[in-house]
């Protein structure tokens, strides 16, 4: 896998200093405009264990954090949730997070709080996924050309197969990350825009319901992904 370096070393020039704006309006009232060069040179980010967080691991071995008078450590965290609430409640200065978590805490999901977006991480890289024996029912509702699926493929293609385990009485799970993540989103997105499906979501825990455990995944809609925090 292969890094843009140069991109990511010019980013940590505004890194340098929104982190640090970041930590501060946390801990108290201060605005950008009052807020120089960073305050604080030690800091810690935490993470959860994906090529998402890779921004920052070039930043890390590269010592690009050291150019900008940063000495960062970079902790993995257990998930989603215990990442935003140390980054809430000081643990952490800053972190990998998904795009709707600031969002979701500004408007008091969970903990209220204001996080600042530092920067956006990457574009692209999520995906609808079905398991092994779902798409190759689903491959029979798909048009072909060239002896391959057309894309994009519409979540009409999947109502057959849903209808079917219904018939059978069995669920069919499809199960996302995050309840403000963009991937919970995205599916509700591509279930509601296919015209002749209508099925009923509902979430429990992290998984929305809509009627399959995930073996092999492949790939429907690729979308958009992550911020740093």
């Amino acid at each position: 896998m292969k890094f843009n370096t140069s991109l990511i070393k010019a980013s940590f020039k505004t890194l340098a200093v929104s982190v640090s704006v970041a930590a501060s309006i946390i801990a108290s009232p201060v605005s950008a405009q009052d807020v120089g060069w960073p305050e604080k040179e030690e800091l810690k980010f935490g993470f959860i264990k994906l090529t998402d967080m890779a921004p920052l691991a070039v930043a890390y071995e590269k010592g690009y954090f050291e150019d900008e008078g940063l000495y960062v450590t970079l902790e993995a965290q257990a998930n989603w949730k215990v990442l935003l609430d140390r980054v809430i409640d000081g643990q952490l200065d800053g972190a990998h997070m998904l795009a709707g978590q600031p969002l979701g805490a500004t408007i008091g999901f969970g903990t209220k709080a204001d996080i600042i977006t530092a920067f956006s991480m990457d574009l692209n890289g999520n995906g609808i996924t079905v398991s092994t024996e779902v798409w190759k029912e689903m491959k029979k509702n798909i048009p072909h050309k060239d002896g391959k699926p057309v894309h994009p493929i519409k979540a009409d293609y999947l109502k057959p197969v849903v209808d079917k385990y219904r018939e059978q009485g069995k669920p069919f799970n499809m199960g996302m990350v995050f309840p403000v993540s963009t991937h919970n989103y995205e599916l509700r997105y591509w279930l509601a825009a296919g015209a002749s499906t209508r099925v009923i979501m509902r979430r429990t825990k992290a998984t929305l319901q809509v009627n399959c455990k995930l073996k092999r995944c492949y790939l429907l809609h690729p979308h958009r992904k992550c911020l740093l925090l």
